[in-house]
Protein backbone atom coordinates (compact mmCIF):
# COMPACT_ATOMS: atom_id res chain seq x y z
CA UNK A 1 0.00 0.00 0.00
CA UNK A 2 1.26 3.43 -0.65
CA UNK A 3 1.50 5.76 1.84
CA UNK A 4 -0.30 9.01 0.75
CA UNK A 5 -1.61 12.18 2.76
CA UNK A 6 -4.15 14.79 1.49
CA UNK A 7 -3.40 19.06 1.55
CA UNK A 8 -6.55 20.71 1.87
CA UNK A 9 -9.38 19.34 3.71
CA UNK A 10 -12.36 21.33 2.86
CA UNK A 11 -15.87 20.12 1.13
CA UNK A 12 -13.41 18.00 -1.55
CA UNK A 13 -10.22 17.44 0.66
CA UNK A 14 -12.85 15.75 3.53
CA UNK A 15 -14.34 13.26 0.42
CA UNK A 16 -10.47 12.82 -0.46
CA UNK A 17 -9.82 11.63 2.91
CA UNK A 18 -12.74 9.50 2.92
CA UNK A 19 -11.96 7.48 -0.04
CA UNK A 20 -8.38 7.18 0.77
CA UNK A 21 -8.66 5.36 4.19
CA UNK A 22 -11.59 3.60 2.04
CA UNK A 23 -9.09 2.11 -0.32
CA UNK A 24 -7.16 -0.66 -0.58
CA UNK A 25 -4.52 0.64 -2.16
CA UNK A 26 -2.98 3.43 -0.24
CA UNK A 27 -2.67 4.10 3.95
CA UNK A 28 -3.66 7.23 4.74
CA UNK A 29 -1.19 8.62 6.76
CA UNK A 30 -3.07 12.05 7.55
CA UNK A 31 -3.72 15.49 5.92
CA UNK A 32 -2.82 19.00 6.98
CA UNK A 33 -5.17 22.21 7.01
CA UNK A 34 -4.00 25.84 7.27
CA UNK A 35 -6.78 26.36 9.36
CA UNK A 36 -6.12 25.51 13.00
CA UNK A 37 -9.78 25.55 13.60
CA UNK A 38 -10.89 23.19 10.29
CA UNK A 39 -7.99 20.85 11.49
CA UNK A 40 -9.64 20.38 14.79
CA UNK A 41 -12.72 19.93 13.64
CA UNK A 42 -11.56 17.46 11.10
CA UNK A 43 -9.96 15.23 13.40
CA UNK A 44 -12.70 15.36 16.32
CA UNK A 45 -15.42 14.64 13.35
CA UNK A 46 -13.25 11.88 11.67
CA UNK A 47 -10.55 10.40 13.43
CA UNK A 48 -7.67 11.58 10.85
CA UNK A 49 -4.13 12.33 11.55
CA UNK A 50 -3.36 16.32 11.73
CA UNK A 51 -0.19 17.33 11.28
CA UNK A 52 1.06 20.55 11.81
CA UNK A 53 2.84 21.37 8.61
CA UNK A 54 3.02 20.49 4.65
CA UNK A 55 6.98 19.84 5.40
CA UNK A 56 6.19 17.21 7.81
CA UNK A 57 2.91 15.92 6.39
CA UNK A 58 5.36 15.20 3.00
CA UNK A 59 8.21 14.14 4.74
CA UNK A 60 5.97 11.31 5.91
CA UNK A 61 4.27 10.20 2.66
CA UNK A 62 5.19 8.88 -1.05
CA UNK A 63 2.13 10.55 -1.98
CA UNK A 64 0.85 13.90 -2.17
CA UNK A 65 -3.13 14.15 -2.67
CA UNK A 66 -3.52 18.43 -3.27
CA UNK A 67 -6.82 19.55 -2.87
CA UNK A 68 -6.18 23.25 -1.88
CA UNK A 69 -7.37 26.21 -3.61
CA UNK A 70 -6.26 26.62 -7.16
CA UNK A 71 -3.71 29.79 -5.94
CA UNK A 72 -1.46 27.25 -3.89
CA UNK A 73 -1.48 24.40 -6.54
CA UNK A 74 2.20 24.99 -7.55
CA UNK A 75 3.45 25.38 -4.18
CA UNK A 76 2.11 22.50 -2.24
CA UNK A 77 3.02 20.53 -5.57
CA UNK A 78 6.92 21.97 -5.65
CA UNK A 79 7.64 21.03 -1.85
CA UNK A 80 6.07 17.56 -2.56
CA UNK A 81 8.08 16.85 -5.98
CA UNK A 82 11.59 18.18 -4.57
CA UNK A 83 10.78 15.27 -1.84
CA UNK A 84 10.35 12.32 -4.27
CA UNK A 85 6.72 12.21 -3.74
CA UNK A 86 4.07 11.43 -6.17
CA UNK A 87 1.38 14.05 -6.81
CA UNK A 88 -1.92 14.08 -7.32
CA UNK A 89 -3.68 17.17 -7.84
CA UNK A 90 -6.91 18.74 -8.12
CA UNK A 91 -8.58 20.32 -11.66
CA UNK A 92 -7.16 23.07 -12.72
CA UNK A 93 -3.78 21.87 -12.34
CA UNK A 94 -2.53 25.34 -11.18
CA UNK A 95 -2.79 29.23 -11.55
CA UNK A 96 -1.47 29.81 -14.41
CA UNK A 97 0.05 27.64 -17.67
CA UNK A 98 3.53 29.04 -16.72
CA UNK A 99 2.85 27.32 -13.18
CA UNK A 100 1.42 24.06 -15.00
CA UNK A 101 4.65 23.60 -17.55
CA UNK A 102 6.99 24.12 -14.51
CA UNK A 103 4.98 21.28 -12.34
CA UNK A 104 5.45 19.31 -15.75
CA UNK A 105 8.84 19.89 -15.57
CA UNK A 106 10.03 19.25 -12.11
CA UNK A 107 8.16 15.99 -12.37
CA UNK A 108 10.13 14.82 -15.02
CA UNK A 109 13.49 16.53 -13.28
CA UNK A 110 12.48 14.42 -10.41
CA UNK A 111 11.59 11.41 -11.78
CA UNK A 112 7.78 11.15 -9.86
CA UNK A 113 4.68 10.68 -11.62
CA UNK A 114 1.88 13.27 -11.25
CA UNK A 115 -2.28 12.95 -12.39
CA UNK A 116 -4.74 15.83 -12.28
CA UNK A 117 -8.28 15.79 -11.00
CA UNK A 118 -10.39 15.59 -14.13
CA UNK A 119 -12.97 13.92 -12.20
CA UNK A 120 -15.62 13.41 -15.66
CA UNK A 121 -13.18 11.24 -17.29
CA UNK A 122 -13.84 8.33 -14.86
CA UNK A 123 -17.21 9.34 -15.15
CA UNK A 124 -19.49 5.79 -16.30
CA UNK A 125 -21.52 7.12 -18.47
CA UNK A 126 -18.54 8.26 -20.93
CA UNK A 127 -16.24 5.34 -20.26
CA UNK A 128 -19.21 3.39 -21.35
CA UNK A 129 -18.72 5.37 -24.94
CA UNK A 130 -15.18 6.76 -25.12
CA UNK A 131 -14.16 3.55 -27.59
CA UNK A 132 -16.84 4.52 -29.74
CA UNK A 133 -15.87 8.08 -30.01
CA UNK A 134 -13.98 8.14 -33.63
CA UNK A 135 -13.04 10.94 -34.91
CA UNK A 136 -16.13 13.69 -34.04
CA UNK A 137 -16.35 16.81 -36.50
CA UNK A 138 -18.80 18.78 -33.65
CA UNK A 139 -18.77 18.55 -30.58
CA UNK A 140 -21.71 20.30 -28.26
CA UNK A 141 -21.37 20.92 -24.75
CA UNK A 142 -23.85 22.11 -22.11
CA UNK A 143 -22.58 22.27 -18.24
CA UNK A 144 -24.92 24.33 -16.25
CA UNK A 145 -25.50 24.58 -12.69
CA UNK A 146 -27.66 26.17 -9.43
CA UNK A 147 -25.32 29.02 -7.70
CA UNK A 148 -23.00 28.02 -4.72
CA UNK A 149 -20.73 30.80 -3.57
CA UNK A 150 -18.32 27.96 -3.02
CA UNK A 151 -16.02 28.34 -6.73
CA UNK A 152 -17.09 31.73 -7.58
CA UNK A 153 -13.45 33.10 -6.64
CA UNK A 154 -12.49 32.01 -10.39
CA UNK A 155 -14.18 32.39 -13.69
CA UNK A 156 -17.26 29.73 -14.64
CA UNK A 157 -13.97 28.59 -17.43
CA UNK A 158 -11.78 27.41 -14.90
CA UNK A 159 -14.86 26.57 -12.56
CA UNK A 160 -16.78 24.22 -15.08
CA UNK A 161 -16.26 24.56 -18.62
CA UNK A 162 -12.79 23.12 -17.71
CA UNK A 163 -14.37 19.56 -17.30
CA UNK A 164 -15.69 19.63 -20.50
CA UNK A 165 -12.18 21.12 -22.03
CA UNK A 166 -10.59 18.10 -20.96
CA UNK A 167 -13.12 15.39 -21.82
CA UNK A 168 -12.77 17.35 -25.68
CA UNK A 169 -9.16 17.38 -25.81
CA UNK A 170 -9.15 13.51 -24.63
CA UNK A 171 -11.54 13.18 -27.74
CA UNK A 172 -10.16 14.97 -30.53
CA UNK A 173 -6.90 14.12 -31.95
CA UNK A 174 -5.83 16.98 -33.42
CA UNK A 175 -4.46 20.79 -32.42
CA UNK A 176 -6.54 23.16 -31.09
CA UNK A 177 -6.53 26.30 -34.03
CA UNK A 178 -8.85 29.02 -33.29
CA UNK A 179 -10.84 29.90 -29.71
CA UNK A 180 -14.08 32.63 -30.38
CA UNK A 181 -15.41 33.29 -26.59
CA UNK A 182 -17.68 35.53 -25.05
CA UNK A 183 -18.45 35.82 -20.85
CA UNK A 184 -20.69 37.43 -18.74
CA UNK A 185 -20.84 38.29 -14.85
CA UNK A 186 -24.02 38.55 -13.26
CA UNK A 187 -23.57 37.51 -10.09
CA UNK A 188 -19.47 37.16 -9.54
CA UNK A 189 -16.68 39.67 -10.51
CA UNK A 190 -15.90 37.31 -12.73
CA UNK A 191 -18.04 35.25 -15.83
CA UNK A 192 -20.75 33.33 -14.39
CA UNK A 193 -21.61 32.60 -18.51
CA UNK A 194 -19.92 31.44 -20.89
CA UNK A 195 -19.70 30.25 -24.25
CA UNK A 196 -16.43 28.97 -26.26
CA UNK A 197 -15.99 27.80 -30.08
CA UNK A 198 -13.18 25.85 -30.28
CA UNK A 199 -11.73 25.18 -33.60
CA UNK A 200 -9.30 22.39 -34.56
CA UNK A 201 -6.96 21.85 -37.38
CA UNK A 202 -9.02 18.73 -38.67
CA UNK A 203 -11.96 20.51 -39.07
CA UNK A 204 -13.68 19.79 -35.98
CA UNK A 205 -15.57 22.29 -33.89
CA UNK A 206 -16.82 22.37 -30.13
CA UNK A 207 -19.31 24.39 -28.86
CA UNK A 208 -19.22 24.77 -25.58
CA UNK A 209 -21.99 26.49 -22.92
CA UNK A 210 -21.46 26.77 -19.45
CA UNK A 211 -23.22 28.83 -16.91
CA UNK A 212 -23.40 28.56 -12.69
CA UNK A 213 -26.66 30.47 -12.24
CA UNK A 214 -28.77 28.29 -13.75
CA UNK A 215 -31.84 26.88 -12.66
CA UNK A 216 -31.46 23.44 -13.28
CA UNK A 217 -28.22 21.40 -13.82
CA UNK A 218 -27.20 19.89 -16.54
CA UNK A 219 -24.13 18.35 -17.68
CA UNK A 220 -24.29 16.87 -21.29
CA UNK A 221 -22.05 15.99 -24.25
CA UNK A 222 -23.08 15.37 -27.55
CA UNK A 223 -20.56 13.99 -30.29
CA UNK A 224 -21.29 14.08 -33.80
CA UNK A 225 -19.21 12.16 -35.99
CA UNK A 226 -19.57 9.71 -39.74
CA UNK A 227 -22.40 7.89 -39.01
CA UNK A 228 -22.47 7.96 -35.78
CA UNK A 229 -24.26 10.32 -32.62
CA UNK A 230 -23.33 9.65 -29.02
CA UNK A 231 -24.70 11.24 -26.38
CA UNK A 232 -23.42 11.41 -22.63
CA UNK A 233 -25.10 12.75 -19.61
CA UNK A 234 -22.81 13.05 -16.90
CA UNK A 235 -25.31 13.75 -14.46
CA UNK A 236 -27.61 11.23 -15.20
CA UNK A 237 -25.04 8.67 -15.91
CA UNK A 238 -26.49 7.54 -19.24
CA UNK A 239 -25.32 7.63 -22.64
CA UNK A 240 -26.62 6.56 -26.00
CA UNK A 241 -25.58 5.74 -29.60
CA UNK A 242 -27.34 6.91 -32.71
CA UNK A 243 -25.81 4.85 -35.94
CA UNK A 244 -27.01 5.48 -39.43
CA UNK A 245 -25.87 2.21 -42.06
CA UNK A 246 -27.16 1.28 -45.09
CA UNK A 247 -30.71 -0.10 -44.66
CA UNK A 248 -30.92 -3.71 -45.80
CA UNK A 249 -32.90 -4.97 -48.63
CA UNK A 250 -35.60 -6.29 -46.33
CA UNK A 251 -35.41 -4.13 -43.30
CA UNK A 252 -38.19 -5.34 -40.29
CA UNK A 253 -41.38 -3.89 -40.26
CA UNK A 254 -40.39 -1.70 -37.13
CA UNK A 255 -37.12 -0.23 -38.68
CA UNK A 256 -36.55 3.97 -39.11
CA UNK A 257 -35.63 4.17 -42.72
CA UNK A 258 -34.50 7.28 -44.08
CA UNK A 259 -34.06 8.29 -47.91
CA UNK A 260 -32.22 11.10 -48.91
CA UNK A 261 -32.61 12.94 -52.33
CA UNK A 262 -30.65 10.57 -54.29
CA UNK A 263 -33.04 7.54 -53.40
CA UNK A 264 -30.11 5.92 -50.72
CA UNK A 265 -32.14 4.51 -47.86
CA UNK A 266 -30.30 4.57 -44.32
CA UNK A 267 -31.30 2.79 -41.09
CA UNK A 268 -31.30 4.58 -37.99
CA UNK A 269 -30.13 2.12 -34.89
CA UNK A 270 -29.99 2.88 -31.22
CA UNK A 271 -28.08 1.64 -28.99
CA UNK A 272 -27.48 2.24 -25.06
CA UNK A 273 -24.90 1.10 -23.67
CA UNK A 274 -24.45 -0.42 -20.39
CA UNK A 275 -23.25 1.91 -17.82
CA UNK A 276 -21.62 0.55 -14.47
CA UNK A 277 -21.69 2.60 -11.71
CA UNK A 278 -18.69 3.54 -9.80
CA UNK A 279 -17.31 6.14 -7.45
CA UNK A 280 -15.70 8.33 -9.97
CA UNK A 281 -12.73 9.85 -7.68
CA UNK A 282 -12.09 6.68 -5.61
CA UNK A 283 -11.51 5.08 -9.13
CA UNK A 284 -9.03 8.13 -10.35
CA UNK A 285 -7.58 8.23 -6.89
CA UNK A 286 -6.63 4.47 -7.16
CA UNK A 287 -6.03 4.18 -11.07
CA UNK A 288 -3.06 6.84 -9.72
CA UNK A 289 -2.08 4.14 -7.76
CA UNK A 290 -1.63 1.34 -10.14
CA UNK A 291 0.47 3.67 -12.48
CA UNK A 292 3.03 4.15 -9.52
CA UNK A 293 3.42 0.43 -8.52
CA UNK A 294 3.08 -0.51 -11.93
CA UNK A 295 5.06 2.36 -13.57
CA UNK A 296 2.28 3.12 -16.37
CA UNK A 297 1.10 6.53 -17.92
CA UNK A 298 -1.54 7.88 -15.58
CA UNK A 299 -4.53 8.06 -17.37
CA UNK A 300 -5.05 12.33 -17.07
CA UNK A 301 -1.40 13.22 -17.00
CA UNK A 302 0.30 16.68 -15.90
CA UNK A 303 0.50 17.14 -19.81
CA UNK A 304 -3.20 16.90 -20.39
CA UNK A 305 -3.66 18.82 -17.41
CA UNK A 306 -1.77 21.29 -18.74
CA UNK A 307 -3.51 21.65 -21.96
CA UNK A 308 -6.74 21.89 -20.62
CA UNK A 309 -6.01 24.78 -18.36
CA UNK A 310 -4.32 26.36 -21.52
CA UNK A 311 -7.07 25.97 -23.67
CA UNK A 312 -9.10 27.67 -20.38
CA UNK A 313 -6.86 30.39 -20.36
CA UNK A 314 -7.48 31.40 -24.08
CA UNK A 315 -11.13 31.08 -23.55
CA UNK A 316 -10.55 33.58 -20.69
CA UNK A 317 -8.47 35.92 -22.64
CA UNK A 318 -10.74 36.15 -25.42
CA UNK A 319 -12.81 37.87 -22.67
CA UNK A 320 -10.48 40.40 -21.75
CA UNK A 321 -10.06 41.07 -25.34
CA UNK A 322 -13.15 40.50 -26.82
CA UNK A 323 -11.73 39.36 -30.16
CA UNK A 324 -10.70 36.00 -31.16
CA UNK A 325 -7.89 34.42 -30.28
CA UNK A 326 -5.23 32.71 -32.87
CA UNK A 327 -3.53 29.78 -31.65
Amino acid sequence: MLKVGVLGAGHLGKIHLRLLQQSTKYELVGFYDPSKENSKKVVKEYGYTAFSSIEELIDAVEVVDIVTPTLSHFDCAKLAIEKGCHIFIEKPIAKTVVEAEAIRTLASQYHVKGQVGHVERFNPAFIAVKDKINNPMFIETHRLAEFNPRGTDVPVVLDLMIHDIDIILSAVNSKVKNVHASGISVISETPDIANARIEFENGCVANLTASRISMKNMRKTRFFQKDAYISVNFLSKESEIVKIQDAPENPDEFAMILKNDAGVEKQIYFENPTVTNNNAILDELETFADAIVNNTTPIVTLSAGTEALRIAQWVIDCFKTEEDVEL
